[in-house]
């Protein structure tokens, strides 16, 4: 399963509650659109550090890596290639 997957069915089923992957655009910024609030944040680093077994720096805790699916494929691209 792609990162994008993993990433998509995750927020899908633990933020949105639903089935429906049509409910989540790659893009569509979590915070904007009220999908994931400050402690959703937390949620979702916890599950992409067990997930790609990767650590997020304090540092790197910013919309720019975690704000959208596509932010995160990116991210954590970026943190297995590093």
């Amino acid at each position: 399963m792609s990162i994008e997957q993993q990433v998509r069915d995750y927020i899908i089923e633990n933020f949105l509650f639903t089935n429906d992957a049509a409910a989540l655009a790659n893009d569509a910024s979590f915070l904007e659109k009220g999908i994931i609030d400050s402690t959703g944040v937390l949620e979702m680093i916890f599950f992409l550090e067990q997930e790609f077994s990767l650590k997020v720096a304090d540092k790197e805790m910013i919309p720019e890596n975690l704000d959208s699916v596509n932010n995160i494929v990116r991210y954590v691209q970026s943190k297995q290639a590093g």
